[in-house]
């Protein structure tokens, strides 16, 4: 298992809500945001993370970073209801 860092950036005070899966030894555990706001941090412990991002602001930008290892995703959006699929393994 490793370190999992999620960076959330963009429009400061842009609100979203997040539904992160992450995988350890072999066990999915959920951690949910419901009214998360930008910027914010996350740091899990796993062998993967997948995770639906939604912001829910209109007018703003959300960007969201996630590092594992040597592994990297980056995914943006902007505008009320652009949803993000992100995830690394």
């Amino acid at each position: 298992m490793e370190n999992i860092h999620i960076i959330m950036k963009g429009t400061p005070g842009a609100v979203f809500s997040a539904h992160w899966r992450i995988t350890q030894d072999g066990q999915t555990i959920e951690h949910i945001e419901e009214h998360g706001t930008v910027p914010t941090e996350y740091s899990f412990t796993g062998s993967a993370i997948e995770g639906t991002v939604k912001l829910l602001s209109d007018n703003q930008r959300l960007e969201v970073d996630i590092q594992k290892g040597g592994n990297r995703s980056r995914s943006s959006t902007q505008g009320t209801g652009g949803t993000l699929t992100v995830g690394v393994r």
